[in-house]
């Protein structure tokens, strides 16, 4: 009797080599062997970690399927990510260069193959695709919004071969692929777990596994949403320099056991361990999480929190910005602790260089940002070619150039030019150093470039929260205080508990103040003085909300408080000179409205 046939719905991912005939004409076997070299050592091991299979190899190429279109799209663009720094070091008509197509459809399913419309085209979503390109269909797009943070463009509609209606095409050039972050190698199969961390133990010191969330309803569909949180998590910790994260596969091999972090820290030779929960309640989801010191135990930092879960994709983008954020300031002053108590504090420069980024996130000070530069100096003088204190470096001088604690302008923006060109030079897809780029432009006045810079950053991450809150200022200064409230309110819902929300108010404040929302204004600008008192514009910002409100009193109070923190702005034409960036006409017709009549009935003289 006839088997029936197997079907199923699947996502499907297609890759050929571009331009492999003049390859192997050129260098017959030397292609050969670099092309599977790249599929044993990368392509093989990145599907299985996105738990696809590997259909067949094509010579050229291969067919891959997967249960999650999500999974085949990570895939695709961390084995496009991968390639270019693989074949760095070769010379450019010597590289491989994957084109890859994905596609969402019914299969017919066989041992060591599938077939169907849906891979028919995947094949020639494939040949659309550019060299080191991507190229999706439609449903695929439809399927991965606000899932994955990747720039696909629409391509328009296509004709494809045998296929009766045009298709509409969505694309990712190599240029887009190669802004984005640098990903994880892939962890190669091994006997078992313990292997794992004997192997990792000696990798990274910022070393963290993050463990399946666990569901605390009854309900299996929510076993789904906290799976999804634990792999975004996962997959948003990877991004961090210097910081070896145990993959998605991996880390659930611990779920539904009751293990210590103490045993999974030895099994899988990772410092940290992160742990947490969701609870779903009406129309609200409550977030519990733990970040645990694997050596000792003992909790080092807690969350929680709650958000509405009508809408899951934005509550689930929430969540993982929230945590990831967290999580990594937390990580960097735990790690420098261990520094210390270990004695290395002064000797190893990724050490310095965590140091520094601790430093860097307590509340914002003169003093903290000396501290922060020395560490960071000195960890480049240990490790020349490290790019971290290169970027924290110039972190810390266009604070300085924002915060007025510059002594040297032009000296301090210059260097600041150049260290963020040479990261820029070694790595195009630092999203740090696309944040600090973006304050560099707004503070020489470019203000487009400072936008285009800030909204790479949320292109790649939504819920990256220093971009957030950069993009927001940047809006600002270019006289669109409205289009940047919900970027600043965005940043603060993701981290309320920042040692520097003071900015958030800061900036919330202004936006209010130049709309004319003065009672508003006046709320928020105590809060970020509350909060931060060090800053001088804080102050005199307040003095201008309480000018307008007729709190005259209260207004020459907080002038004075402003012109004591930085007495060279004592008067809007000082202003002026001290602040040179704010030169956008639409700014500066809001700003004679609100915030200089405010000063002026607050006592601040013209010249």
């Amino acid at each position: 009797m006839k088997q029936p046939l197997e079907r199923r719905l699947a996502a499907i991912l297609a890759a050929d080599v571009a331009g492999y005939s003049r390859l192997m004409g050129a260098d017959e076997e030397g292609t050969h062997e670099r092309v599977q070299a790249h599929l044993h050592e990368l392509v093989d091991p990145k599907i299985a970690e996105r738990h696809g299979r590997v259909v067949k190899n094509t010579g050229d190429g291969f067919l891959a399927e997967f249960p999650s279109v999500a999974d085949a799209v990570r895939c695709a663009t961390e084995i496009q990510r991968a390639m270019i720094d693989r074949d760095a070091d070769l010379p450019e008509d010597k590289r491989i260069s994957f084109r890859i197509g994905v596609n969402l459809g019914d299969v017919i399913v066989e041992p060591k193959d599938i077939f169907g419309d849906g891979v028919n085209i995947a094949a020639r979503l494939e040949s659309l695709a550019e060299p080191g390109g991507i190229c999706i269909s439609r449903v695929v797009r439809d399927q991965i919004r606000d899932k994955v943070p990747y720039p696909f463009e629409d391509m328009g509609e296509r004709s494809i071969k045998n296929i009766a209606r045009p298709l509409r095409v969505y694309g990712m050039s190599a240029a887009a692929v190669a802004l984005l972050p640098p990903v994880a190698a892939p962890v190669q199969p091994v006997a078992g777990i313990r292997e794992v961390g004997e192997r990792v133990a000696s990798a990274a010191r910022l070393s963290i596994v993050v463990l399946p969330f666990v569901n605390l309803s009854n309900d299996p569909e929510h076993e789904y949403f906290a799976d999804g949180i634990t792999e975004d998590l996962t997959t948003n910790l990877s991004w961090t320099p210097e910081c070896l994260v145990i993959s998605r596969s991996t880390a659930f091999t611990y779920k539904g056991k009751t293990i210590g972090a103490k045993q999974i820290g030895r099994e899988l030779g990772v410092h940290y361990v992160l742990e947490g929960s969701l609870r779903w309640m009406g129309n609200q989801v409550q977030v519990n999480a733990q970040l645990i010191d694997a050596e000792s135990g003992a909790h080092l930092w807690a969350d929680r929190f709650e958000t509405d879960r009508r809408d899951l994709t934005a509550a689930e983008r929430e969540i993982t910005g929230r945590l990831a954020w967290n999580f990594r300031r937390n990580l960097f002053t735990a790690e420098s602790r261990r520094a210390k108590r270990d004695k290395q504090a002064n000797s190893d420069a990724n050490v310095l260089a965590m140091r520094g980024w601790a430093t860097y996130h307590r509340p914002r000070s003169a003093v903290n940002m000396q501290e922060a530069l020395r560490l960071w100096e000195r960890a480049l003088e240990i490790d020349p070619e490290s790019m971290s204190p290169r970027i924290g470096i110039a972190l810390v001088l266009v604070s300085n150039l924002s915060y007025g604690w510059s002594n040297s302008f032009q000296q301090d923006e210059a260097r600041a030019e150049q260290l963020l060109l040479e990261v820029r030079a070694a790595d195009a897809s630092d999203l740090t150093a696309h944040v600090v780029m973006g304050i560099l432009r707004r503070l020489q006045g470019r203000l487009s470039e400072s936008k285009l810079e800030l909204e790479t950053v949320i292109a790649l991450d939504p819920c990256d929260v220093a971009g957030l809150r950069q993009l927001g200022s940047t809006l600002v200064y270019l006289g669109r205080p409205e289009a940047a409230i919900p970027y600043i309110e965005s940043s603060t819902r993701l981290s309320p508990s920042d040692s520097n929300i003071a900015f958030n108010y800061t900036y919330l404040g202004l936006c209010h103040l130049l709309l004319d929302h003065v009672g508003h204004a006046i709320d928020l600008l105590r809060m970020a003085r509350a909060s931060n008192p060090r800053v001088y514009f804080v102050h005199l910002y307040l003095a201008a909300a309480l000018g307008l409100n007729c709190d005259l009193g209260e207004a020459r109070v907080a002038l004075g408080e402003g012109i004591k923190t930085k007495p060279e702005v004592n008067s809007l034409a000082a202003w002026d000179a001290y602040r040179p960036w704010e030169t956008n006409p639409q700014y500066l017709s809001l700003r004679a409205k609100t915030l200089y009549a405010g000063l002026r009935k607050a006592g601040m003289a013209d010249e």
